[in-house]
């Protein structure tokens, strides 16, 4: 395992995925995964202890409302936790940081905004516009 300082931060100066900059992506993507687990937790923690029913028929509605709208919001973050596992992987596999369409470095920039991606910008930008197109 490469160690990494706490004021690393990848540049373009340096080899592209080198042994540091994968471990950096990789504590990153691991850090992000430790932090949307102790929130589903605290979800589920919430959900539990919320189940006295209230007298009020707006306050019921009410927290329904905020039940599913956290219910919605966990299962976002289960399906980026199944997106972080693949970017773990794909750091295992050394494939990681690499576009999937045209296999060219996704910059360091996009992938320090979002660090599951899969596609430089610009082959994100033409999967957005096919997509409208066929809209």
């Amino acid at each position: 395992m490469t160690k990494i300082s706490k004021n690393y931060k990848p540049t373009q100066k340096e080899k592209f995925m080198s042994a540091k900059m994968k471990e950096y992506f990789k504590q990153k993507l691991l850090n992000w995964k430790n932090e949307l687990l102790k929130e589903s937790s605290q979800t589920l923690n919430n959900l539990q202890n919320e189940n006295e029913s209230k007298p009020d028929l707006t306050d019921r509605a009410s927290e329904e409302i905020d039940r599913a709208f956290e219910l919605r919001t966990r299962d976002r973050e289960r399906k980026l936790i199944n997106k972080i596992d693949s970017a773990l992987k794909r750091i295992e596999d050394g494939s990681y940081g690499y576009c999937e369409e045209t296999g060219e470095p996704i910059s360091i920039k996009r992938l320090e905004a979002r660090p599951v991606a899969t596609l430089s910008l610009e082959a994100q930008e033409m999967h957005e516009k096919a997509e409208k197109r066929l809209n």
